[in-house]
């Protein structure tokens, strides 16, 4: 047995080593060749030793100024969609954690189930109710959906976050006068912050990073950041993969850095409720 510890915490790590370098290899090639030359990002072999050069992060503000209103947009919407879907599966999570009834379980189950759709089965349906409402290149219509597609995921989260709160406070405030408001308000946020910051980060990640829904949704206005990388892939005039990889990299970093500093509480999100006292 003693002999085999030292092995099993060798492959452990060996597998673990593996998996980050697949994980961060292209992350660290795509931030490399953002400070290349156009004529070293596929030299054959690869250079580790370069001359870097800011040129390609010139002319992404030079020739493509519509990446940085793009990413301006993705803020405005991606904060505007957490901050709906936080809310709502808060209150649904706490709905589905302090009661009990037919209506609602047959709604969990259409949570789920919706989840379980395709993104474009939801989409083509939705435009002409869009475009009927005009609310087609606008922030409140990716918000909506954004939020929309991410509380049925949330509120699973949150009910796990919540049922871990015992009931007996909830009792407690409701003796003292209490209503349902001031109990959530008073009670149930301070004690799930970590559900609700995991909820958060699923929320930012995705929203951040979407494409479907901004690509039918959106012209101009609107437009988030991942559409005009699309739109530098399909240049007429050819791939500039220098500001390409520019744009990536400035795309990446903010969110990047997000889920570094909120990871504990992801990991709370993603373990809730796989013990039991």
């Amino acid at each position: 047995m003693r002999r085999r510890r030292p092995l099993a915490r060798a492959a452990r790590a060996l597998g673990l080593a593996a998996i980050a370098l697949w994980s961060l290899l292209p992350i660290a090639m795509m931030a490399l060749s953002s400070f290349k030359a156009d004529r070293d990002i596929f030299a054959v072999p690869q250079r580790l030793a370069f001359t870097p050069t800011l040129a390609n992060y010139v002319g992404l503000a030079a020739r493509w100024g519509d990446f940085f209103r793009g990413l301006l947009n993705s803020a405005i919407v991606t904060a505007g969609a957490t901050l709906l879907a936080v809310a709502v599966s808060t209150l649904a999570g706490y709905a589905y954690s302090r009661y009990r009834g037919r209506a609602l379980t047959f709604s969990a189950f259409f949570l789920i189930f919706i989840r379980l759709l395709p993104p474009i089965v939801i989409t083509l349906p939705l435009f002409p109710v869009v475009n009927q409402l005009r609310l087609n290149d606008t922030h409140l219509v990716l918000i909506l959906l954004y939020a929309t597609f991410f509380v049925s995921l949330g509120t699973i989260v949150m009910r796990t976050f919540i049922d871990q709160i015992p009931r007996e406070l909830d009792e407690a405030a409701s003796v003292d006068g209490a209503g349902v408001l001031q109990i959530v308000g008073r009670v149930i946020l301070p004690l799930c912050g970590p559900g609700m910051i995991a909820v958060a980060v699923f929320v930012i990640v995705y929203a951040w990073n979407e494409f479907l829904f901004a690509f039918i949704f959106t012209t101009t206005r609107a437009k988030t950041a991942p559409l005009v990388v699309s739109e530098m892939i399909g240049a007429v005039e050819g791939v500039e993969w220098g500001v390409l990889f520019a744009a990536s990299t400035l795309q990446l970093l903010p969110i990047l850095i997000f889920v570094v500093l909120a990871q504990k509480h992801l990991m709370a999100g993603l373990t809730a409720g796989a013990v039991k006292d």
